[in-house]
């Protein structure tokens, strides 16, 4: 799309150039005295003058509006990718918790299990000593 207003602007361009070419060739070549041949040019260049001026303006109009949607698009996509790290952030905090939990719980069911361990082996020695 870039490439066809790009297209376009040197369209216009060699438009207003080969217009005011064209003029002027067709004035230089006209039977006309001196006077009325420079007053021709004169109104002739101004027209050229006048539509280059409004090509300028309306392209730099153009050009603003691009600018200002392209700052707001960035804006946009900003706002969404704060907003996105801040919900992963928080994903990632619960995921820790979650798993800090879990290891309490592991460490608290292995400490059983070893405290159950240790009292199984503490009543096999005593059995031990009384049968012996």
């Amino acid at each position: 799309m870039a490439e066809n207003g790009n297209d376009r602007g040197g369209f216009l361009g060699g438009l207003l150039i080969g217009s005011f070419l064209g003029a002027l060739v067709g004035l230089l070549f006209a039977p006309k005295p001196g006077k009325e041949l420079r007053s021709e040019l004169k109104r002739k260049g101004s027209e050229v003058f006048d539509e280059a001026s409004e090509f300028y303006s309306e392209a730099q109009a153009r050009a603003k509006i691009i600018l200002e949607d392209a700052h707001r698009r960035a804006e946009e996509l900003k706002k969404e990718a704060n907003l996105q790290l801040a919900e992963a952030r928080l994903k990632a905090k619960e995921a820790i918790e979650e798993a800090k939990a879990g290891a309490k719980k592991v460490k608290g069911a292995v400490e059983v299990g070893l405290e159950a361990a240790k009292q199984e082996l503490s009543r096999g020695s005593k059995k031990d000593e009384t049968k012996a």
